[in-house]
């Protein structure tokens, strides 16, 4: 067998072979150069390469309120809880996290008509509610956990546990980047990063390429992105690891590696440019609150005010978390409910307006999905006499442009504030539709592990058609 094979001599391969056995090969050449090489990068598992779907929202920007912000001190006014106050509880208490369960607690805060729709919203909120006409406030999402962490996997990922892809890491698999030069999925820290850790903002089972990268509103935002040396030694450099890369056995892991470094490679001369927000005007840095008194307002603002350059520029979705404030632990008030929550309003209300106004005379709300939202509400009697505890049973959170009907109110919770109670969703509601506003059909959108097919919804939700314009 083996004379036979080395004697055998196989006929050559006519001009009209070659041609009909390669054309698609030199067609995907053609394409190639029509198309330019971010189209084609979308061929390889774990690329940022756009994929064009029809969408309502190009970009998403997600502001999470860490730690859980009062329902009814916000978004939803409930009149007899001041009636009430200082008096037993009305309604049968659930299982809190501490327990320490005090009287009926009415909103320290007024709430008054928002724009030329009237949703009223609290005097927290005085920016913001200038905005209201933008706003679609539901008042009727629900979590299944209580806990910090637990909740937090929960609304990131669709999952009570640690190692699940983070929305934005699914919205980055699913349709990429529109930008060459920035990630996919980047997450601006204003200095506290949630309960739960890095796994929130993580790409879990999906390839690395579409985890979140975590910028800091100052200086470059990540450190070492400065070249420190030549642009030809550092192409040198990504040449032989390319090589390199190329000898071993071609996988997923392989690419994605190959593709962050790349990216990395070019995040060097984007990322400076990206943080000059100096190149502002001086009104829009002015309006945005970059001169603000209060420091941590100086902080969000630099984070609002990047959220909208990093979208100009492509970038799929933004998250951002808040900046620390003194004597204060994010919006998780289990006392001191005045003076935590006037902090934590004061560092993003004005901000968030400025975001959202801008956006729009810049033509880009439309386009651009804005999502406020925390892990679970607050109860609506008191821990011990001055805080609230964490209630999972009826919260507000709202979005804004990205084809949602702005100027409106979506369910109701109870009498109290305490639980939904008129057209109640879940956080796996609010994946599928943001997913849908985005061009994805949340069932479709899966990922081979474990042995089945994965989602970011799991094997729940559903698109809430009445939140759509």
């Amino acid at each position: 067998m083996g004379h036979h094979c080395r004697s055998f001599s196989p006929l050559a391969l006519t001009r009209r072979d070659m041609l009909r056995q390669c054309m698609s090969g030199f067609g995907m050449v053609a394409a190639a150069g029509m198309m330019g090489p971010r189209a084609m990068a979308g061929l390889v598992e774990g690329s940022l390469a756009p994929r064009p779907l029809r969408a309502r929202a190009r970009n998403v920007i997600f502001l999470y309120m860490d730690g859980g912000p009062s329902s009814m001190d916000t978004f939803d006014p409930k009149p007899r809880l001041a009636k009430e106050n200082g008096q037993p509880f009305g309604l049968a208490m659930e299982p809190t996290q501490f327990n320490n369960n005090g009287s009926t607690l009415g909103s320290p805060w007024a709430f008054r008509p928002g724009g030329s729709c009237g949703t009223p919203v609290s005097d927290l909120f005085p920016h913001v509610r200038a905005m209201a006409d933008e706003l679609l406030v539901i008042r009727s999402m629900t979590s299944q956990f209580s806990e910090h962490t637990n909740a937090n996997y929960f609304l990131h990922t669709g999952a009570g546990l640690a190692g699940r892809p983070s929305m934005g890491a699914w919205a980055s698999y699913g349709l990429g980047s529109e930008s060459a030069d920035l990630p996919g999925f980047v997450v601006l820290n204003g200095g506290l990063v949630p309960p739960g850790g890095l796994e929130c903002f993580g790409n879990g089972f999906l390839p690395a390429t579409h985890q979140g990268s975590v910028v800091l509103p100052r200086g470059d935002g990540l450190a070492n992105v400065r070249p420190r040396e030549g642009a030809d030694a550092q192409r040198r450099k990504q040449a032989l690891v390319a090589a390199l890369d190329g000898s071993a056995p071609s996988c997923g892991a392989v690419e994605a590696a190959i593709a962050n470094w790349e990216l990395a490679f070019r995040m060097q001369w984007a990322m400076p440019e990206l943080m000059e927000v100096s190149r502002e005007s001086a009104a829009t840095q002015s309006m945005y609150g970059m001169d603000h008194a209060y420091e941590p307002t100086r902080i969000f603002a630099a984070q609002c005010l990047l959220a909208r350059r990093l979208v100009e520029r492509g970038v799929r979705f933004v998250e951002l978390t808040i900046p620390y404030t003194a004597n204060n632990d994010r919006w998780d008030q289990h006392e001191n409910l005045v003076g935590g929550h006037e902090d934590n309003a004061r560092t993003v209300d004005q901000p968030i307006a400025a975001l959202l106004k801008d956006l729009r005379q810049r033509g880009l709300l439309d386009e651009t999905l804005v999502v406020w939202a925390g892990e679970f509400g607050r109860t609506p009697f008191a821990q011990g006499t001055a805080g609230r505890d964490h209630n999972p049973f009826g919260f507000s959170i709202w979005m804004a442009g990205g084809g949602v009907r702005g100027g409106s109110v979506y369910g109701s919770t109870d009498e109290y504030g305490y639980k939904a109670v008129d057209r109640r969703v879940d956080i796996h509601d609010l994946h599928a539709t943001m997913l849908h506003l985005m061009g994805i059909d949340h069932e479709r959108l899966t990922f081979m592990f474990g042995g089945r097919d994965m989602r970011l919804t799991d094997v729940h939700g559903r698109v809430i058609t009445d939140w759509i314009a």
